[in-house]
């Protein structure tokens, strides 16, 4: 995975800084996991805006991924490692032996003609499904789960990691990509490596049309706008706006928004740094 700089010969070329793709090997998806897309626009079933800032943006399908990883025994061979529209990390297609084909998101390192598997007694190499109760100790995993058979939801996107740190009673003790340490049941499933496109923050799209193919529209900033609509906005000349809040009066800098009695508090360590 590699970035490619352009030479500036226009004012967009100048700091545009992009993924080189060179880990791409097919330019067209598998038909049998693509479903539709639809668009809002941010607007709501009365055509009514409702969430400022999105609209336009290149048409996409969406790939249908496999998170849960429940084929298990079943060896896989990685036919593809593909881009998708919509998420930062790349995916693979894996043809199953009894014939299913199947996405997952592509760790880091994973080839083309490479074999895969999920379930108990596995090994744990790059590109494996295990249940945290089998993975040694201090291993790099992404895709975990949070409830048994629920499918991965923790550390999905392009270059996160978590990590195994212990085990105590039924719960496995993990390292979250934001510094927080909480507990898993050992019976829920992780998926071994890194995830792939680690670069993907160092990017820089250089342009403005980049980010309205990504169907985000310019954004007003607070305050730039009058004290009616922003709690930010007002002042003589350019103010600095005071405390940085949202438009609705939250705080936007380190305020805590996670329910102080939420049930799953309990599983939780360390919180994440700050």
């Amino acid at each position: 995975m590699a970035l490619k700089k352009y030479k500036p010969t226009t004012p967009s070329q100048r700091f545009k800084l992009i993924s080189a793709f060179d880990d791409i090997t097919a330019t067209k998806p598998e038909k049998s996991l693509i479903a539709p897309m639809k668009r809002s626009g941010g607007r709501n079933n009365e055509g009514k805006m409702t969430m400022r800032y999105m609209g336009g943006g290149h048409k996409k399908k969406y790939r249908v991924i496999d998170f849960k990883r429940e084929k298990e025994g079943v060896p896989a061979i990685v036919k593809t490692v593909e881009y998708d529209p919509n998420r930062s990390a790349r995916i693979a297609l894996l043809f199953y032996a009894d014939g299913e084909k199947r996405y997952i998101i592509a760790p880091n390192g994973l080839q083309v003609g490479q074999k895969v598997v999920s379930g108990k007694g596995v090994a744990p190499d790059v590109g494996n499904s295990l249940y945290l109760g089998e993975i040694p100790f201090g291993t790099i995993i992404h895709n975990i789960e949070l409830r048994p058979g629920q499918g991965g939801k923790m550390a999905r996107s392009a270059g996160s990691f978590a990590q195994l740190m212990s085990r105590e009673g039924k719960f496995a003790i993990i390292k979250l990509p934001s510094g927080e340490t909480r507990m898993i049941l050992q019976t829920c499933k992780a998926t071994i490596g890194i995830v792939s496109n680690i670069d993907h923050g160092q990017e820089v799209s250089g342009k403005a049309g980049r980010s309205r193919w990504l169907g985000r529209r310019p954004r007003t900033r607070g305050v730039v706008m009058n004290p009616v609509d922003h709690p930010m906005g007002g002042g003589e000349g350019r103010a600095s706006g005071g405390h940085p809040r949202s438009r609705k009066g939250l705080p936007a800098k380190g305020y805590k928004t996670r329910a102080k009695k939420k049930s799953t508090n309990k599983y939780i360590i360390e919180r994440k740094k700050k």
